[in-house]
């Protein structure tokens, strides 16, 4: 089991890809190098949030609709408690951008030297559908 001290701090995304479970085909899950982080607290807390970088420039004008429903596409965020059970955080979802995500968010994660990865759950991709597995690698701040 996972030692949960080690967790606690401050993590910064270096990549989030995903991985089609029908074509094996791998690519980047909100572009390459997104902009993210993810917390975890000593008293159970956690938060994360990331986005694409290459989001729209500002404009001076209202976005438009079509504008908004690609930018959240483009990102993620949610806060919830945690808990640990052998190889994998359950984050207890309290609120999150995408209403979907209530409940228990359950991932497999391991540590590479300085590195946090979370990967190995199947998930469907909101985008397309698509039954996916994800790989979220992230350095410690």
């Amino acid at each position: 089991m996972a030692d949960e001290s080690a967790l606690i701090g401050s993590w910064k995304m270096d990549a989030w890809t995903r991985t089609s479970v029908e074509t094996g085909e791998t690519t980047d899950a909100l572009g390459p190098d997104p902009i993210g982080y993810i917390a975890y607290h000593a008293d159970g807390r956690m938060m994360a949030t990331v986005f694409r970088r290459d989001l729209p420039e500002h404009c001076k004008d209202d976005w438009s609709q079509e504008q908004k429903a690609q930018m959240f596409d483009d990102m993620l965020a949610y806060v919830a408690s945690c808990t640990l059970e052998e190889d994998r955080v359950i984050h207890h979802v309290d609120g999150s951008w995408n209403p979907k995500w209530a409940g228990d968010v359950s991932r497999p994660f391991k540590f590479r030297v300085d590195r946090l990865v979370i990967s190995g759950a199947p998930g469907i991709d909101p985008r397309t559908g698509e039954e996916v597995v994800y790989q979220l690698e992230f350095t410690r701040v």
